[in-house]
């Protein structure tokens, strides 16, 4: 909402403009009234909606033109003043003010007007029978108001419109003409009727309903005050209640109803809470929160964004096959103003047969955009409506800023959940299969993924001493003179090399001279497509006695040429690597390290799948 409200009055000479500024102000009618009143603030205090008014007076006789056109250009809301006694300042309002304030404003931010009917006290009929063809043939107009500046008639009422004018106004929210809402509008208020159905089963049931009035106006409804919102839209229309629930049709009805009746501040309230600017946008301060990212840390969900990310996944599989089809994702986005997902995705995390994100598939991509790119991921929280339905102040609250890795380096521990691995290679050598195979596909697989699918990312979940965490690999692509300092930032390195080429493992050993070899990020050789006939590398040594000779571990062989999903070894081997980097080369040779590291990996991941089951049953 807006932070302040200026108000202009015009009008011709002696409508009465001055003496409504100064009744208002002293409570009573001025006896000696100037040319034209000072501009005056009223505190927030003391208005209605808590914002500071400023009320601005024009003088024909003090001011030109110029200064004219400055104070309407300024102008929130503009109070054209006439005389209910005077035909003359009643034709002036279309005549020329009307036209003289739109050729004078901005066309894509129409100001309000309001019509004012001053000197009541004179006259006993009413002026509205002229005033009602002039508000119906401009939109701009908001209200018109028949005061007394003499009586104090309606003086107070007259800026508490001027004033809702600007911070309620009609204008983006329903059209006139054909008595509607504007598409905008609905589209705003779609998204929050979906944002409330908790349960996405299109009805608005009483227990949504009072999280709903809670959530915008701080009290829920009396049960009887329910049934009568809910008798209110049965008696205007048949769709509007079905099973005792408010459907979307019947929720648009009420908002449209509160519109024409004039509490249009309603419908602005709910608008707002959900994160709407007068534009009917989303506010930029909604979407992206402040959070503050300091260097060496990164970003990660807590347990109340993945509960929440948990519970928006269960509201949309309604097979409960603990996948999300085409139409389901789809259905889930539908809050969203685009689709924030590509078929990229398909091929970075987790699908199942049908080529579906899983429940874990998901999860895992929310990981990944929250570590790469947090504002990306607070903006879409924001179009879920993560701090209305988690009750937090902001997107911000679900997020963790990690510490420092040279802090977790020096105490040789982590409570980070999410490691990056950066894969390099020279062309051909295996890394897109290597990416792929974390995934659970096979090189049968592998091969129906269309070439603008591909993904240079893959994430999944591994477990290490019991603990899931999430492994983030990065194909980078192989330019070994334009690395820049995002390939090189990683927890650990992959280097991978095809042991049928012999001028592979060239790039890897050349890679890690230039950029790894006095640096404090592990790294590990992949020996890729091993199922192949393995050739004698053309380097100056084998890779083994590179290993051995950089104090590596020897390099890794794997292949993705399986009937079955391939081994999931050698990344519980990297995470691992990537949350210790600290132990000792002698310990990486151990077997009883790895054993230690990855035992229990298969019962967690098997346990993890059949608790999110168990709990499916019951909802």
């Amino acid at each position: 909402m807006r932070k302040d409200v200026r108000i202009l009055l015009v009008g011709e000479p002696k409508v009465g403009k001055t003496s409504l500024i100064m009744s208002l102000v002293s409570e009573e009618f001025p006896e000696v009234v100037p040319y034209r009143a000072e501009e005056i603030t009223i505190p927030a205090d003391v208005t209605p909606e808590r914002v500071p008014t400023h009320i601005v007076d024009y003088s024909e006789a003090e001011q030109t033109d110029e200064q004219l056109f400055q104070e309407i250009s300024k102008a929130n809301v503009i109070c054209i003043v006439y005389s209910v006694n005077s035909k003359k300042s009643i034709e002036k309002v279309t005549s020329h003010w009307i036209p003289l304030i739109i050729e004078n404003t901005d066309k894509d931010s129409r100001v309000p007007l309001i019509l004012v009917g001053n000197k009541s006290d004179l006259v006993e009929h009413s002026s509205m029978e002229t005033i009602l063809p002039i508000m119906n043939q401009y939109s701009e107009i908001e209200t018109c108001v028949e005061c007394s500046a003499k009586n104090l008639k309606n003086i107070s009422e007259l800026f508490y419109y001027a004033q809702k004018a600007v911070l309620h106004p009609t204008g983006p929210l329903y059209c006139p003409e054909k008595k509607n809402m504007k598409l905008l509008c609905v589209k705003a208020l779609t998204r929050i009727f979906k944002i409330s159905d908790l349960d996405n089963d299109g009805i608005l049931n009483d227990h949504e309903l009072n999280f709903f009035q809670r959530t915008c106006f701080n009290t829920p409804l009396e049960p009887q005050a329910l049934e009568d919102v809910k008798n209110v839209v049965r008696k205007n229309m048949s769709d509007g209640v079905c099973d005792n629930g408010l459907t979307l049709k019947g929720f648009l009805f009420l908002h449209t109803l509160f519109i024409q009746r004039g509490r249009h501040e309603t419908t602005w309230t709910v608008l707002r809470r959900f994160g709407y600017d007068d534009d009917l946008e989303l506010n930029q301060d909604y979407l992206f929160p402040s959070l503050k990212i300091p260097p060496d840390c990164t970003t990660e969900l807590n347990h109340n964004a993945y509960l929440f990310l948990q519970s928006v996944f269960d509201k949309h599989d309604k097979d409960r096959d603990c996948a999300l089809s085409p139409e389901e994702l789809r259905d889930l986005f539908d809050v969203f103003p685009y689709m924030p997902w590509g078929p990229d995705v398909n091929n970075t995390v987790c699908t199942n047969e049908q080529g579906w994100i899983t429940y874990q598939g998901y999860l895992s991509q929310w990981t990944l955009t929250t570590y790469l790119d947090v504002q990306r991921c607070l903006e879409y929280l924001g179009y879920l409506g993560y701090s209305i339905v988690a009750e937090q102040e902001s997107q911000a609250a679900g997020v963790t800023v990690t510490r420092a890795k040279k802090i977790d380096l020096q105490k040789k521990q982590t409570q980070r959940s999410v490691f990056r691995c950066n894969v390099f290679g020279d062309i051909g050598s295996g890394k897109s299969g290597f990416l792929q195979a974390f995934l659970g596909s096979n090189l049968m697989r592998q091969k129906t993924i269309k070439e603008e699918h591909r993904s240079y990312y893959a994430i999944s979940t591994t477990y290490v001493y019991g603990q899931e965490k999430y492994l983030l690999l990065h194909e980078v692509f192989p330019d070994f003179d334009y690395l820049s300092d995002a390939d090189l930032a990683c927890d650990i390195v992959c280097l991978v090399y095809d042991v049928s080429n012999p001028y592979s493992f060239e790039y890897c050993a050349k890679v890690f001279k230039q950029y790894f070899m006095d640096s404090k990020t592990p790294c590990m050789m992949i020996a890729a497509k091993s199922d192949l006939q393995e050739a004698k590398q053309m380097y100056s040594c084998t890779p083994l006695e590179f290993c051995r000779r950089h104090k590596m571990p020897p390099p890794q062989y794997f292949t993705c040429n399986t009937t079955a999903a391939p081994s999931r070894d050698i990344y519980t081997k990297l995470t691992t690597m990537a949350m210790y980097p600290h132990v000792s080369q002698a310990d990486l040779r151990s077997s009883t390290f790895w054993l230690k590291a990855s035992v229990g990996a298969t019962v967690f991941a098997v346990l993890g799948f059949a608790m999110y089951r168990v709990l499916l049953k019951p909802r």
